[in-house]
């Protein structure tokens, strides 16, 4: 048992920790300590519902379906070159440099709702959650797949407290003007490069 819920731990692990466009939101809101817990806590059960939707077997169905695949890809391209625009008029307008524990520079609506954009309506979130993470525990014996699971949201849970907790360490160099328009450079460029990864998902 402790073995499979290993094996979901470390191949979760080893999916989410790649910087990604919802990573990379999760650090910036934990550089600004703008609603931190509800949002990696939207983005554990979220792990946790879509793995556990790719091992009831949902990630065959999406695999097969490339209709939706594609529909999933080009909204996903259009949103992240959009967020990557925002991003670089950050920079530039010196934008999102205030740390501030009463100051919330956005509202709550607003960051949810891109809190739930980046983890639903990113494509690169079904690929890892519900067909790989998914696809290797649906291969487990069924009365194992619970510790396949545990073992994949404890993976999850570790990550998301990390980064949106662990952020505020570099709070002391996120106080310079530079540092900021560093990170929303590379943010965009990042958005850029997912966006454009995305293009060869699309089949017609």
């Amino acid at each position: 048992m402790f073995e499979i819920f290993l094996k979901g731990f470390i191949v979760t692990i080893s999916l989410i920790v790649a910087i990604g466009a919802q990573n990379a939101y999760i650090l910036k809101l934990g550089l600004l300590r703008q609603y931190v817990l509800v949002s990696i806590t939207i983005c554990i059960l979220s792990d946790f519902l879509l793995i556990t939707l790719g091992v009831l077997g949902l990630g065959f169905f999406i695999k097969g379906n490339q209709l939706l695949i594609n529909s999933i890809a080009i909204f996903g391209i259009i949103f992240l070159t959009f967020y990557a625009i925002l991003s670089f008029k950050s920079a530039l307008k010196n934008e999102s440099m205030k740390i501030d524990d009463k100051i919330k520079t956005n509202p709550f609506k607003k960051v949810i709702g891109m809190v739930l954009v980046f983890t639903y309506l990113n494509p690169h979130t079904y690929l890892d959650t519900v067909l790989l993470i998914g696809g290797i525990g649906a291969n487990i014996e069924d009365s194992l797949k619970i510790f396949f699971l545990l073992g994949a949201v404890s993976a999850s849970a570790t990550w998301f407290v990390l980064l949106g907790f662990g952020a505020r360490a570099l709070i002391p160099l996120f106080k310079k003007p530079i540092t900021w328009k560093i990170l929303d450079i590379s943010i965009g460029f990042l958005m850029l490069f997912i966006a454009y990864s995305l293009i060869d998902l699309i089949i017609f």
